[in-house]
């Protein structure tokens, strides 16, 4: 069973991420989103949601059970799936239908329009105690401006739909109904397809060169707090206080 599926209306690509109940990030998803976003031949994308969530972010559980092996692997799948969203030089609209959280949050900041009609959004990674990747706070302050990334960050709260329309975090509300065609329509942009990609390339130029820089030194730090996040208990008991579900998945 995929975890992506691919439609097109309108002349428009739709990515849908259906992936279990909440499409929680984990391998499988990572890989056939990223590859979605490589293979696109369309003019536009909508990513979107199947379900009650758009995405609501890694996937714990999975990382729990799988250990050191599996966390060394997630992470640069992780980073590969934001960057492949955020450097598509075509128009990408996200259609967020429902709870974007923490990775979910992420994937719709690196659309270039964020559409959204339920649920909410935040990042709230400071909370499960995990660092961000520096890929991911870069398209943060991209997206939602440097002064409300930074709260949204340490602050971990997450929105809803008016609310995160006021903070800058989407661009729009609509309801349920009309989510999809509002975002098709917001998708197709009368503007040549070369003149789009060299523009975004500009606007994201920065973006570039401070992960070329930072990435680096960065990385490896964020991956050995994650290492040690899954080691000493600190995602499980986090786990266990949202769920009520202590070990039990």
């Amino acid at each position: 069973m995929t975890a992506v599926q691919i439609d097109e209306h309108d002349g428009v690509t739709v990515v849908r991420m259906a992936h279990g109940k909440v499409n929680a990030l984990d391998l499988d998803l990572l890989s056939e989103l990223t590859a979605a976003f490589h293979e696109v031949q369309a003019g536009a994308v909508v990513l979107t949601g199947e379900g009650r969530a758009f995405s609501a972010g890694v996937d714990l559980w999975r990382m729990l059970a799988g250990g050191r092996d599996y966390v060394r692997e997630f992470l640069p799948a992780l980073n590969d799936a934001f960057l492949a969203v955020f450097g598509l030089g075509k128009p990408v609209v996200a259609a967020i239908n429902g709870h974007a959280i923490a990775g979910g949050a992420i994937l719709a900041a690196a659309c270039d329009h964020r559409v959204m009609s339920g649920g909410t959004i935040g990042v709230t990674e400071i909370r499960v105690g995990v660092p961000f990747p520096p890929t991911a706070l870069s398209i943060l302050a991209y997206a939602f401006g440097e002064p409300a990334a930074r709260r949204a960050v340490l602050t971990g709260e997450t929105m809803a739909p008016a609310d995160a329309l006021a903070a800058g975090y989407v661009d729009e509300v609509t309801t349920p109904d009309a989510l999809l065609e509002t975002a098709v329509a917001r998708a197709r942009l009368a503007v040549p397809s070369d003149t789009f990609r060299l523009t975004k390339a500009q606007l994201q130029a920065s973006v570039r060169e401070r992960l070329t820089r930072e990435r680096p030194l960065l990385d490896p730090q964020v991956l050995e707090l994650w290492l040690r996040s899954v080691e000493d208990g600190r995602i499980q008991g986090h786990m266990a206080s949202v769920t009520g579900r202590g070990n039990a998945r």
